[in-house]
């Protein structure tokens, strides 16, 4: 593989309907960090139907180049149709790397694409660089259930892989930043689907969650996460006390979910939800990897807990040592 003809880093940016996921403004910071130190573009593909307003959005948020593939056919996405004509692309314009969010969505066709696309794929980074001497790609991923770290790459092109896109800051909107929008045609018979879509079912937080959560837990700004130290489904009560006063979600680690006092959808961590909040208040939560690997890094971390030595209390940039039942009713009161 003549690796020197591949050029640019491209991200694919999911639709949702007829708006853009937000995953895509996540991706695109990514890229533009990665594109910048190999002196590349960067470059977006969406797919859909009626995506008149995605392309510029994706502008305006930093892509140089959107290549946009708009049909009738792609009204309801399908991995195996997506999956053919990402491949078709990269065969035709040859990126050298190429990022999905680690939605349901994004996973499962970032992995169709790369078997079609004859290269690797990494699952579930939460970190990217580049080498600066051979411009390869470092994609580093929690593994063995959060307890290690592992940078895997990936020896042909382009070098794929889904990321987990809260991990990084929303690219800010440049109104003033130009791009170029490059259509795609859709072959009907050539990309005819193997299975017809008869009912999509949404997935993602279900109105109940959201109601107790007070806020989509992936887009909130403040969180309150309790873990094994809350010690009660009672107690999260508190939690959800401090949320609702500071306009924020309450969040959790798995044991708090497996043990009952929390519902899944709020679970944080390499087997919940990644979030990306300003200020993150952990209360009764030791600090283990496979839960703050789930934490961005733009977050403020307050740490309430009873031991002074667990793991969070030594790295949260403020730590309040004492029990939560008595801290976190005193901070509710010293609020306006």
């Amino acid at each position: 593989m003549p690796i020197n003809d591949y050029k640019n880093v491209w991200i694919f940016a999911q639709v949702n309907g007829w708006n853009l996921d937000d995953s895509a403004y996540g991706l695109l910071t990514a890229a533009r960090t990665l594109a910048d130190g190999l002196g590349e573009k960067v470059c977006a593909v969406v797919l859909g139907k009626n995506l008149p307003p995605a392309p510029q959005k994706l502008i305006a948020r930093g892509a140089d180049i959107v290549y946009t593939c708009d049909s009738e056919h792609l009204e309801h996405f399908t991995n195996d149709v997506g999956a053919r004509v990402l491949a078709d692309m990269i065969a035709q314009y040859k990126p050298n790397k190429f990022l999905f969010p680690a939605t349901h969505l994004g996973r499962t066709l970032a992995a169709r694409t790369a078997v079609l696309a004859s290269t690797g794929l990494t699952a579930h980074a939460t970190e990217l660089t580049i080498n600066p001497v051979d411009g390869q790609l470092y994609a580093t991923r929690p593994t063995f259930g959060g307890n290690l770290l592992a940078t895997i790459t990936c020896v042909t092109r382009p070098e794929m892989c889904t990321l987990d896109s809260a991990c990084y800051a929303f690219s800010p909107e440049q109104k003033e930043h130009r791009g170029e929008i490059v259509q795609i045609p859709f072959d009907a018979q050539k990309y005819a689907p193997l299975a017809k879509l008869v009912e999509f079912i949404y997935q993602g937080e279900s109105p109940l969650a959201l109601q107790k959560n007070g806020s989509n837990l992936a887009e909130a700004e403040i969180i309150v996460a309790g873990g094994r130290g809350v010690g009660s489904k009672e107690n999260f009560e508190l939690l959800r006390g401090l949320a609702a006063k500071l306009g924020g979600a309450v969040g959790a680690t798995r044991p708090a979910v497996d043990n009952g006092w929390i519902e899944k959808s709020a679970q944080i961590g390499v087997t919940g939800k990644t979030v990306n909040p300003k200020l993150y208040i952990a209360c009764g939560i030791s600090g283990q990897l496979h839960h703050t690997a789930g934490i961005g890094k733009n977050a403020v971390i307050v740490a309430i807990n009873k031991d002074p030595n667990a793991p969070l209390m030594k790295t949260a940039q403020y730590a309040l040592t004492g029990d939560l039942c008595e801290i976190i009713p005193a901070l509710i009161k010293a609020l306006p």
